[in-house]
């Protein structure tokens, strides 16, 4: 197979290198003029200089996985071993306790060489130094741009991804067989003329409120949460404050004295009123649409239209592999990550496993065959990762709680966006 990362032969050659300052020697030594060990010894026999092959790589792999991504896993690491020797162990376990363990873990020196991961748990990596760089040898172009920015720290690459997941706008082909306007008060107009109880519905957490489900819109009036540096990555600058984040707060307030918003809805009414047909557009994520298609929904996905003129990018997760900042053997385990689970094969397994989007865009190329698939990949291609920073989960209640305000119609939206920001500041510092 093609190599693109250290291949593991320069690995044996330097466990070998390491083995041969350590230990015995067959021979006699002396010291040369600068005090190194020489050999002394008459050459040896012809039979102990036979080219015996390269020597077998030293090291092993102790990799993390949840019982999802298991048997993807394991078949990279099977062909891993063959055609390295390097033994690789998995540790299958609940996804929801693999952050935590592997904080608490890796500063004792313990923990996996590599476990499997979500991009937001970056910033509390890198700030508790448990995660180590990794070198995709020029291959990033492989790979989905919003993926890679995902991985990303203060320039530096810090993960494999392989996986993509964002929400966008679903349509009701029946009640709305057209495609979806690209401007979102035109899509108001289309189901409000439809004639549905709603001529929209969306997850809005409540009286509690929900950023994430509405963060397109915001996008789309020039207010992200944290303004983004050329690479991608996220600084601790609020982008909410400004001309774009007071106009997204009055258009949130103006829609929703129109009835297109509502804190009545929680996410299983959203849901819920969208697969009885009440209401022919909603946004949500892919782990929806199975309770669309069983309710008898004819669904198709598009890209969420803007609010404010700019691209409408909801967040992006993504999903990927981490190295630990305490393994032994990081050499190896990047080797592994570029080299066995970078491939299509291994690609295609893992989404076949977890049927979220490729990360790898030859793979997701190919799964957008499918209309559905296509749908959530171009949201998110107009997306931006979730940002990774420690400053982020500073953010969300007041953010939520700002946005509740407005729809529920308890408070002015240029006084809670400025109550807002002003909380930002304090707890933000």
């Amino acid at each position: 197979m093609r190599r693109t990362a250290i291949p593991i032969a320069m690995i044996a050659s330097a466990a070998l290198l390491v083995g041969c300052g350590n230990g015995d020697t067959n021979g006699e030594t002396e010291a040369d003029t600068d005090g190194e060990q020489v050999d002394v010894d008459e050459s040896p026999d012809e039979e102990e200089t036979e080219d015996e092959g390269a020597p077998a790589a030293e090291g092993s792999l102790l990799i993390w996985v949840d019982e999802n991504r298991q048997p993807a896993v394991e078949s990279a690491a099977a062909s891993f071993t063959d055609e390295t020797g390097i033994e690789v162990e998995l540790v299958v376990k609940n996804f929801e306790d693999i952050r935590a363990d592997f904080l608490a873990q890796v500063p004792t020196g313990e923990g996996p060489d590599i476990t499997v991961g979500a991009h937001d748990w970056l910033g509390s990596f890198i700030v508790n130094g448990v995660v180590d760089s990794v070198d995709l040898a020029g291959n990033e172009g492989q790979f989905e741009d919003v993926a890679i920015e995902g991985f990303s720290y203060d320039g530096q690459l810090y993960g494999l991804p392989y996986a993509l997941e964002a929400i966008a706008l679903i349509r009701n082909t029946e009640l709305a067989p057209d495609p979806v306007p690209e401007d979102f008060d035109e899509m108001i107009e289309v189901g409000r003329e439809i004639g549905t109880n709603y001529p929209f519905v969306i997850n809005t957490g409540g009286t509690d409120g929900d950023a994430y489900n509405y963060y397109a819109m915001q996008t789309s009036f020039g207010a992200p949460v944290f303004e983004q540096n050329p690479d991608g990555s996220y600084s601790t600058d609020v982008g909410m404050g400004g001309d774009g984040g007071y106009a997204f707060a009055e258009w949130l307030g103006e829609r929703a004295d129109e009835g297109v918003f509502s804190t009545d809805w929680t996410y299983d009414i959203a849901v819920q009123e969208f697969a009885d047909g009440n209401a022919p557009f909603t946004i949500n994520g892919p782990w929806a649409i199975a309770d669309f298609t069983d309710a008898g929904v004819d669904v198709a996905v598009d890209p969420i239209p803007s609010a404010g003129g700019e691209t409408a990018a909801p967040f992006v997760g993504v999903q990927g592999f981490y190295v630990s900042a305490q393994s032994e053997n990081a050499l190896v385990a990047n080797d592994f990550l570029v080299n066995f689970i970078a491939t299509p094969e291994a690609m295609t397994a893992l989404h076949e496993a977890d049927p979220r989007i490729p990360a790898f865009t030859e793979v997701a190329e190919q799964v957008a065959e499918d209309e559905i698939v296509a749908g959530f990949l171009a949201s998110s291609q107009n997306g931006a990762p979730m940002p990774s920073i420690p400053e982020m989960a500073e953010v969300w209640d007041h953010w939520n709680a700002a946005q509740a305000s407005i729809i529920s119609g308890s408070e002015d939206p240029e006084v809670a966006w400025e109550r807002m920001l002003t909380n930002l500041e304090d707890t933000l510092g």
